[in-house]
């Protein structure tokens, strides 16, 4: 507990209080088993929410003949649905907690995951000439990390 509580003296230059507690607190977080088995859950979800991604995806630019824009929305969608009940149910055990409200979090979340991720596949498409299904797969990598962060710390904080 006294680790966690910085004095005015403890603090170094140009840092606060509040950011040397929060750096203390990522150090601790960083040493428990529990959470490195919990990002392997959580890779293991988005891992079948790539694939879901993907499929979806290249059904809609193949067989359907949709843009890349609709297809990375629907894509999106349908992934979604499938990482929220992945991810409440096991990943992170918040099954017995407010689904309505983590539900809420977990889409605003991966909304601004998944604009991050079309901003990264629409450079790649139009700026670089990428095929589209190797630039989805691209786009929604390049966004995981963001999305890890966002749910552990928000959507399904205890």
């Amino acid at each position: 507990m006294a680790e966690e509580t910085a004095t005015v003296e403890q603090v170094p230059a140009g840092a606060t209080p509040a950011r040397v507690r929060k750096r203390t607190r990522v150090r601790k977080g960083l040493r428990k088993q529990a959470n490195w088995l919990q990002l392997i859950r959580f890779g293991l979800v988005g891992a079948s929410g790539y694939v879901v991604n993907l499929a979806v995806f290249a059904v809609c630019i193949g067989p359907l003949s949709l843009g890349h824009r609709i297809a990375a929305v629907a894509a999106f969608a349908v992934a979604l649905a499938n990482n929220f009940t992945w991810n409440r149910h096991w990943t992170f055990d918040a099954r017995g907690r407010r689904a309505r409200s983590q539900a809420a979090r977990f889409c605003v979340v991966s909304v601004c995951a998944f604009g991050f991720s079309f901003g990264v596949l629409e450079v790649l498409v139009e700026g670089a000439g990428v095929d589209e299904l190797l630039a989805q797969a691209v786009a929604i990598a390049t966004a995981t990390p963001l999305n890890f962060i966002g749910n552990k710390l928000w959507s399904f904080d205890r």
